[in-house]
């Protein structure tokens, strides 16, 4: 009885150790068996190019402005007129500087009478000093009212120069050719010196301003040559220079002003004009475009898996990605990456260094 018991026993323990055995078996070849994931093969990315709106405007807009107080009385221009550097564009009530002129060319004969009287006096006081019928006190007295008289001439020219001056600020004059964007004054309004009447604006310098986000700003310098399109017209084109970039980005966007000059443009790039601005190609190389969801990032760096096609195994690489590329779906590499290799792109935080992979292509859009 008890030798049956024994050899049930061994019988149970063998029959353990097999199960056992076949179950370490299935887990190791689980173990081994290579994960799968999904890859895309690299490839060259298409060109971005940059496509920047912006208005034409002009380099050079000025408000004119009367330089004495007075009444408006006439405005000949409106917004849109050309005018002709010296062209009269508005006047002012020029009563009063008139009688100022004529305040001052009396003024001016008062004087020069009273330098006749002092010039007779003073040839009196010689002639009767010479004969001792005057003292030499009263002839030093006509000298210098003589000198007062002649200086009063001169104050009193100076002061009809004034007036005169005064009374052709009644008149407002363009300073250059340019056409008119804006009037602020009309006739009958009492305008004080210095409050603007009208703006006007230059045809012969023009510039197209485009803001730019703040990425782009290093593979912009000054001098470099830009594509400007009329929105309306692409068929219209011309080219422009980049004059000036904007060193401090705006506080609500971010982004930085450009200002081109586009000086020897057709007459159709009015002041006001929407255009597209193209900047010129500055990548040096083509870079690698992958999906997005193939980086990795590892202590402040960026990664992928890159599969081996001889042993399907996958390796962590460092990578340098374009920073300036907006497009959210697929990114940029410009070093770290050859174009035709393989790189995961599902499933890549869950695998390992040396770990070997079943790849599934996926078809790029």
């Amino acid at each position: 009885m008890l030798h049956s018991r024994t050899h049930l026993s061994f019988s149970l323990l063998a029959a353990l150790a097999v199960l056992v055995g076949c179950d370490q078996d299935a887990g190791t070849g689980e173990a081994t068996r290579p994960r799968p994931v999904k890859s895309v093969a690299a490839s060259a990315a298409p060109a971005e190019l940059l496509r920047l709106p912006g208005i034409v405007q002009a380099r050079v807009e000025t408000d004119l402005a009367f330089r004495t107080l007075g009444r408006v009385v006439s405005r000949k221009v409106n917004v849109g007129d050309l005018v002709r550097a010296g062209d009269i564009v508005a006047e002012i009530d020029p009563i009063a500087l008139e009688l100022a002129v004529r305040s001052a060319e009396a003024d001016l004969r008062n004087a020069e009478a009273q330098f006749e009287n002092a010039l007779l006096t003073q040839d009196r006081k010689r002639r009767l000093a010479s004969t001792s019928a005057a003292s030499i006190a009263d002839l030093d007295l006509a000298d210098q009212a003589l000198k007062s008289a002649w200086a009063s001439v001169g104050k009193a020219n100076a002061g009809l120069d004034k007036a005169r001056e005064q009374l052709g600020y009644a008149v407002l004059k363009a300073e250059f050719d340019g056409v008119v964007t804006a009037t602020s004054a009309e006739v009958g309004q009492t305008v004080t010196a210095g409050q603007p009447v009208l703006r006007l604006a230059r045809l012969d310098q023009r510039d197209v301003v485009v803001d730019v986000p703040e990425a782009y700003l290093r593979s912009l310098h000054l001098g470099d040559r830009f594509d400007v399109a009329l929105q309306l017209d692409e068929s219209l084109r011309t080219s422009g220079v980049l004059r000036e970039i904007g060193p401090q980005a705006d506080a609500n966007t971010r982004t930085h002003r450009l200002k081109i000059a586009i000086d020897q443009a057709p007459e159709v790039f009015r002041l006001g004009a929407v255009v597209t601005a193209a900047p010129p190609d500055v990548q040096q190389g083509a870079p690698i475009g992958v999906p997005a969801t193939a980086v990795v990032k590892k202590d402040g760096a960026d990664h992928v898996w890159v599969v081996d096609p001889a042993t399907h195994a996958v390796s962590f690489r460092s990578v340098r990605l374009d920073t300036s590329s907006t497009d959210i779906r697929t990114v940029r590499i410009l070093s770290g990456l050859k174009e035709g290799e393989k790189v995961v792109v599902a499933g890549v935080n869950e695998l390992a260094e040396g770990q070997s992979v079943r790849s599934e292509q996926e078809h790029r859009p």
